[in-house]
C-alpha cells in the first residue's frame, strides 16, 4: 500500500470508525521515491557474489575478525559511480561463514562521517554485541566519550567496537545491518548490509547444493538522484515531501540483488540453493520462477523439519527464506525470471538465470532436514500482546512511542510466551535474540510462508499474529520494532528484558 502522512492519518481514522478491516496484499506501507537517473537495461549486468570475509587471527575456540565502515565510490548502475557506505567498503559487505560451536569475534571500525551500531539480525548473541541503537560507534578521529556515556550494554563509545557471537544457534542465514537509533534507514539504503551464514553438523551433512550452486541472494530496492548518487529525502520534516515518505516508508524504482540492478547469472540445469533475503527498507516482495520448481528448506532461523514446495516466496522486510530452485531439464537458452508479483514496471522484475546445459548434480533434496523442537501453547508461561499502530504523529507500540530508557516488558530466560501482534498497516516485526514460532494469523493457522522457527513475522494490516517466543539464550535488554525501516526511525521500537 503506498501511502503518504496524509494518507496515514486518513486510513488510520477510517480503520477506527471501520472498526476492523481485511488484511491487504501489496508490496507494504511505503510511498515510492522514482529515480532521477535514467533506469539501467534488466538482465544485462553479470550477478555479483559478496567477498567472503577472513579472519585476522585464529584462536582454538574463536575465530578474529576486523572488518572497517568506510564511504567508497562503486558502479552500481552502468555507466556510473556512486557514493555508498559499506563495511569495507563494499555493497553488500563482506559475507561472513560461522560454525556452529565455534565463537567469532568481529571488530568494526567506523571510519564514516556519523555514528554506527551494527546488528546481527537474527543472531543469539549476548546484549552487549547486539547492536543497541544507543551503543555507538564513533567516527575514526572522535575522542571516546567521557565517563557515563555510553549506551544499554554499559560500554563507552569508541571509534571501534568488538562484536562477540557465541555460534550457539542452528544453521541459518543471517544478515548485519546498521542499527542506529533514528537513522537506521539512510545508514542501511546507503549500503551499511551484508550477509553471515551459520553451518553446523545437521547441515553439513544433508546432499544440498554447495560452491557456487549455493547462491545468497540480498535483493533490496534503491533510487538514484540524476548523478547516479542514491536518493534518500532530507532528515528535516519540514521538507516538501519527506514528512510522507518518512511516515510511510521508502520504495524505490530500482530492485537490486548483491548490489546489483536486475542482474543475470548464467547456471546449468541443475538444482540450485537460493538464499532469499529482503534487505530493503519498506519493500515487501512475493517472488516466484518462471519455470523451474521452487521448494523452500528453511526459514529465518534454520532449516525446516522436512521440505515445503512452494509456487512463490513471500517475504517481508528482513525475512529470510531459503529454497531450492530446481533447473533439471530445462534446455541450454532457456531464460527464467525470478519476478516480484508485488512490483509494478520495473519492480516486477528481480532477476534471470540463464540456463547454460545439463551437468552432473550429486544433490538432492531429502525427506527429513532437520528436527527442530516444536513449540507448544502450553508452553507458555504468559501471555502479551504489542499493537503496531500509527498516532500522535510517530509510529508506536502500545501507543506508546520509543523510549530508549524504558522497558515494555521483562520476561524470564529459558521460558516461552505467546505474543500478540496487532497492526494498523503492513509491520514486519522483528524481535532481537528470540526466535519463535508462528502460531496462528487472525482466525486461521500459520501460512506457508510462517513454517518453521523466525525473528520476523510480517503483520498484515488489521491482522492478529500469534507467537510462541522462546528467550533461551542470553540476558539483558533487547527490542522489538517494526522492521519498516522508516517506521523504526520514527520511533516504533521498544525494549524488554530478559532476566
Amino acid at each position: 500500500m503506498r501511502v503518504s502522512r496524509r494518507g496515514v492519518l486518513t486510513l488510520a481514522g477510517a480503520a477506527a470508525l471501520a472498526g476492523c478491516s481485511r488484511p491487504v496484499d501489496g508490496p507494504g506501507t511505503g510511498e515510492l521515491l522514482a529515480s532521477d537517473l535514467p533506469l539501467p537495461g534488466r538482465f544485462q549486468v553479470p550477478l555479483p557474489v559478496p567477498p567472503v570475509a577472513r579472519p585476522v587471527r585464529v584462536t582454538a575456540d574463536t575465530d578474529h575478525y576486523l572488518v572497517t565502515q568506510r564511504v567508497a565510490r562503486v558502479e552500481l548502475i552502468p555507466g556510473t559511480t556512486t557514493e555508498i557506505w559499506g563495511y569495507d567498503g563494499v555493497f553488500p559487505g563482506p559475507t561472513f561463514r560461522g560454525r556452529r560451536g565455534r565463537r567469532m569475534v568481529v571488530t568494526v571500525r567506523n571510519e564514516l562521517p556519523v555514528p554506527t551500531s551494527t546488528h546481527l539480525h537474527g543472531g543469539v548473541t549476548p546484549a552487549g554485541s547486539d547492536g543497541f541503537p544507543t551503543d555507538l560507534i564513533l567516527p575514526a578521529g572522535y575522542s571516546p566519550a567521557p565517563p557515563g556515556h555510553h549506551g544499554a550494554s554499559g560500554r563507552h563509545h569508541d571509534t571501534t567496537r568488538d562484536y562477540t557471537y557465541p555460534m550457539t544457534q542452528r544453521a541459518a542465514t543471517l544478515w548485519y545491518h546498521d542499527h542506529r537509533m533514528d537513522f537506521t534507514g539512510p545508514q542501511v539504503w546507503r549500503g551499511l548490509a551484508g550477509l553471515f551464514l551459520i553451518t553446523d553438523e545437521v547441515e553439513a551433512a544433508l546432499p544440498l547444493p554447495r560452491g557456487d550452486r549455493d547462491l545468497p541472494l540480498m535483493i533490496c530496492d534503491r533510487s538514484f538522484a540524476a548523478d547516479g548518487s542514491l536518493k534518500y529525502p532530507q532528515r528535516d520534516m519540514t521538507h516538501p515531501g519527506a514528512d510522507g515518505l518518512f511516515h510511510a516508508g521508502i520504495f524505490g524504482d530500482v530492485i537490486l540483488v548483491n548490489g546489483a540492478p536486475w542482474p543475470r547469472a548464467e547456471v546449468p540445469a541443475v538444482r540450485h540453493r537460493l538464499r532469499l533475503v529482503n534487505g530493503s527498507n519498506a519493500r515487501r516482495y512475493r517472488l516466484s520462477l518462471s519455470a523451474g520448481t521452487i521448494t523452500q528448506i528453511g526459514s529465518d532461523a534454520g532449516l525446516l523439519s522436512a521440505p515445503l514446495p512452494r509456487e512463490d516466496v513471500l517475504l517481508a522486510p528482513g525475512e529470510r527464506s531459503d529454497v531450492i530452485a530446481d533447473f533439471t531439464g530445462l534446455p541450454a537458452g532457456t531464460e527464467v525470471t525470478m519476478t516480484n508479483t508485488l512490483g509494478e514496471g520495473p519492480t516486477a522484475d528481480v532477476m534471470r538465470f540463464v540456463i547454460t546445459g545439463p551437468a552432473a548434480d550429486d544433490s538432492r533434496i531429502p525427506a527429513t532436514l532437520a528436527t527442530p523442537e516444536t513449540l507448544d501453547r502450553t508452553r507458555a508461561v504468559a501471555e502479551r500482546r504489542f499493537d503496531f499502530r500509527f498516532g500522535g504523529g510517530r509510529w508506536t507500540i502500545n501507543n506508546q512511542p520509543y523510549d530508549p530508557a524504558a522497558t515494555i516488558c521483562s520476561v524470564r530466560e529459558g521460558t516461552v510466551e505467546l505474543w500478540r501482534f496487532t497492526s494498523d498497516f503492513h509491520h514486519p516485526v522483528h524481535v532481537h535474540m528470540a526466535h519463535f514460532q508462528v502460531l496462528s494469523r487472525g482466525v486461521n493457522g500459520p501460512e506457508p510462508g510462517d513454517a518453521g522457527w523466525k525473528d520476523t513475522v510480517d503483520v498484515r494490516p488489521y491482522e492478529t499474529v500469534q507467537v510462541l517466543v522462546d528467550f533461551t539464550g542470553h540476558r539483558g535488554r533487547y527490542m522489538l520494532h517494526c522492521h519498516n525501516l522508516e517506521h523504526e526511525d520514527m520511533a516504533m521500537m521498544a525494549n524488554f528484558d530478559i532476566v
